[in-house]
C-alpha cells in the first residue's frame, strides 16, 4: 500500500500526548510545556489548562457530564477542572502505589469508570518493574484490577463498553480483558502481538481495528485482533500517539517528536507536531 499523504496540523510543541477528540477540535497534553492545548482543524491552538505540577506524564479525559479530568502522575492524584478554570482534587490514588512510581494513561469508558495506569517503576530512570490499572467508579471507589503490565501505556475501550484494551510497551503487544458489570478486568489475553513494534498511543476504529502509536519506530499502524497489520504511516520522527477525529471521524491525527532515547524526552527544543492522514473506519469506543 502506497504512503498516503500526510498534512502538519501543528509545529513547535515540546512533547505532545494523550490526544483525544472533543467538541471539534483536537485537545493534546504538551507534556513539556505543562499545558493542554485544544486545536481546530485549521491549526488555530489554544491553551486551556497550564499546570504548575509536574507534567512528565500528564494524560487526561472528560466525564460523561462534561468534566475533565487530568492525572497528576507523581502525586498519585485526579483532578477535575471546574467551570471557573479552577482544578479540584477528584479523587487520590496515591495509596494504591509505592510511592515514587508515576501513573500514566487514562481512558473513561461509556459508562463513567475511569482506568488509570501506573507504570510500576520509576520512569525514567529506574529498575524495571511491571505496572498495574486501576479502576475509579462513580461512586469514587477506587481499587486495583490488573496487575504484571509490562510497562502500561495506550489503553482503549470497545464501544459496547465490554472489552479494554491496554498497550504493552516492553511487552511488544496489544492485551485485552474483559470488563464486568461492576467494571472489573478479567480474561487476560494476548489480542496482538505486535512483533519488534513498541506501542504507545492507542486508538479503536469502528471496523474493531486499533491504531497505535510507536515511537522508536517511527510509524503509526493499524492492527486487527490477532495482529494482522492493516495499513503503517511511516514518518520522520517518533509517534507517541495517535487519535481519529474530524468532522467525519476519520482524520487520524498523529502526534510526534523527534526522538534521541529516553533521556531526549527532556530536551528543551520543540521538535515536535502533530500530523494528519485519512483513515478507512471512523473512531469509535472510548476515548
Amino acid at each position: 500500500m502506497a504512503q498516503p499523504r500526510l498534512t502538519k496540523l501543528l509545529t513547535g510543541i515540546a512533547l505532545g500526548e494523550s490526544p483525544r477528540w472533543h467538541d471539534g477540535r483536537l485537545w493534546f497534553a504538551d507534556w513539556g510545556a505543562q499545558e493542554i492545548v485544544a486545536v481546530d482543524l485549521s491549526g488555530r491552538a489554544e491553551v486551556i489548562v497550564k499546570v504548575q505540577f509536574p507534567s512528565f506524564p500528564m494524560c487526561f479525559d472528560w466525564l460523561p457530564d462534561g468534566r475533565l479530568l487530568i492525572v497528576s502522575s507523581r502525586d498519585g492524584r485526579l483532578l477535575r477542572r471546574e467551570a471557573d478554570g479552577s482544578l479540584v482534587t477528584h479523587a487520590d490514588l496515591s495509596g494504591l502505589v509505592k510511592a515514587g512510581k508515576p501513573w500514566n494513561e487514562i481512558v473513561v469508558d461509556g459508562r463513567g469508570n475511569a482506568y488509570v495506569n501506573n507504570t510500576g517503576f520509576e520512569f525514567p530512570g529506574g529498575a524495571f518493574a511491571p505496572g498495574t490499572i486501576v479502576l475509579l467508579k462513580p461512586d469514587g471507589t477506587a481499587r486495583q484490577v490488573a496487575d504484571g503490565i509490562a510497562f502500561p501505556n495506550g489503553m482503549a475501550v470497545m464501544p459496547d463498553n465490554q472489552t479494554l484494551i491496554v498497550a504493552e510497551s516492553y511487552g511488544k503487544r496489544l492485551t485485552a480483558f474483559d470488563i464486568a458489570a461492576d467494571g472489573g478486568l478479567s480474561n487476560r489475553r494476548v489480542w496482538a502481538d505486535l512483533g519488534d513494534a513498541y506501542p504507545d498511543g492507542i486508538y479503536i476504529d469502528a471496523e474493531g481495528a486499533v491504531w497505535f502509536a510507536d515511537v522508536p519506530n517511527r510509524r503509526c499502524s493499524r492492527v486487527g485482533e490477532g495482529g494482522e497489520v492493516l495499513q503503517t504511516i511511516e514518518l520522520d520522527r517518533g509517534c507517541f500517539a495517535c487519535m481519529l477525529g474530524g468532522a467525519e471521524a476519520k482524520t487520524l491525527f498523529m502526534v510526534a517528536r523527534q526522538w534521541g532515547g529516553v533521556e531526549s524526552m527532556a530536551e528543551a527544543q520543540r521538535t515536535g507536531e502533530i500530523v494528519t492522514v485519512e483513515a478507512p473506519a471512523a473512531r469509535a469506543g472510548w476515548p
